[in-house]
């Protein structure tokens, strides 16, 4: 029920979703019954009739609220306890689901997920991981919005979250994690990014060392490739901001220059395009919630449930703790170095 075009959006991406994961698989769909019916019915005898085979793997889960997007997201999660946020993530309290999937209030989706679900012992704050397209393979950034300020040793929890990501998600073996800076230079950056650089060199995982907003489109610094980047939530959110509007900016340009097909540019521009990736997962949770964009469309949608069965496949959440009890073991020495 959350998001700019939801419940269509949302029904169609599920529907997307299931006409490529096999039969095993089910989408449960929380919200107001009689309006997710009808959207069903539309779809299914219009746009996505080829989808019918799979209506009978969709549940439909009756949730009358709604939290809305301009709700506080500890008041919507109060005053709403029916609402489809709730309920759908205490279907995966109560081993009813395994993944959670939203494109709703955000913050709204961040508290009830923290408070729901659990933190992972030892950890003091979940966090977004959003994927950045680059010149070479995506990046992971960390945390791209859940946390404005954060400490040293949170900053080192997001990177083991990251490790796990990139290795989880993406395949990607001994991931390179680098700790966004303003010079590559360990002496660069505020207190906290200088004090999180010295945890990050004796904390055990392959650090890349400090990155600057220039390596992130290339996907590179002069010391080669990374996988992982690390920031507080402040940062990470402007950045990630920013980069959204790039490639529309580009294709504005472009478009305008005589001689210049708008259809090439905005097909040689497609890796930047969010809906390739759809849901930013909320790492530090002892669950699965993936965090969609409000203006999702279907697309996103079908790949953020993609993203949300490779990480129940891979045991995303399992390995998590693993890594996150090595991260506190790494704190208990490098304090005991000191």
């Amino acid at each position: 029920m959350g998001g700019d075009f939801a419940p269509k959006a949302t029904i169609a991406g599920a529907l997307l979703a299931l006409q490529e994961l096999d039969g095993a698989h089910t989408v449960q769909l929380v919200g107001q019954t009689s309006v997710i019916e009808a959207e069903v019915a539309r779809l299914l005898s219009g746009e996505l009739s080829g989808a019918a085979s799979s209506r009978h793997r969709l549940v439909i889960v009756e949730a009358p609220e709604v939290i809305e997007m301009s709700e506080k997201p500890t008041a919507g999660l109060r005053k709403k306890p029916n609402s489809s946020m709730v309920v759908g993530l205490k279907l995966q309290v109560d081993g009813k689901s395994d993944a959670f999937v939203s494109a709703g209030n955000t913050g709204a989706q961040m508290a009830s997920s923290a408070m729901l679900l659990k933190l992972h012992p030892g950890l003091t704050r979940p966090a977004i991981a959003t994927v950045f397209p680059t010149a070479r393979n995506p990046v992971i950034v960390i945390d791209s919005g859940a946390n404005v300020d954060c400490s040293a040793q949170e900053l080192l929890q997001f990177a083991w979250l990251g490790a796990v990501y990139a290795e989880c998600i993406f395949g990607r073996d001994n991931p390179s994690i680098g700790l966004l800076s303003i010079g590559e230079e360990s002496e660069k950056g505020n207190a906290v990014v200088k004090e999180a650089h010295v945890l990050f060199r004796k904390a055990g995982f392959n650090f890349h060392g400090n990155l600057e907003g220039r390596d992130l489109p290339a996907g590179a610094s002069e010391r080669g490739p990374f996988d992982v980047v690390i920031c507080d939530g402040f940062v990470g959110n402007v950045v990630l901001k920013f980069y959204e509007a790039v490639a529309p900016m580009i294709v504005r340009l472009l478009s305008d220059h005589p001689g210049i097909d708008a259809k090439d540019v905005k097909s040689a521009l497609s890796r930047f395009d969010s809906t390739t990736y759809g849901g930013a997962p909320l790492l530090g949770v002892r669950g699965v919630s993936i965090i969609c964009h409000g203006n999702s469309p279907p697309r996103a949608i079908k790949n953020a449930i993609m993203v949300a069965v490779r990480a129940v496949e891979t045991r995303m959440n399992d390995q998590i703790g693993e890594k996150l009890e090595l991260s506190a073991h790494a704190l208990n020495a490098i304090a005991e170095s000191a």
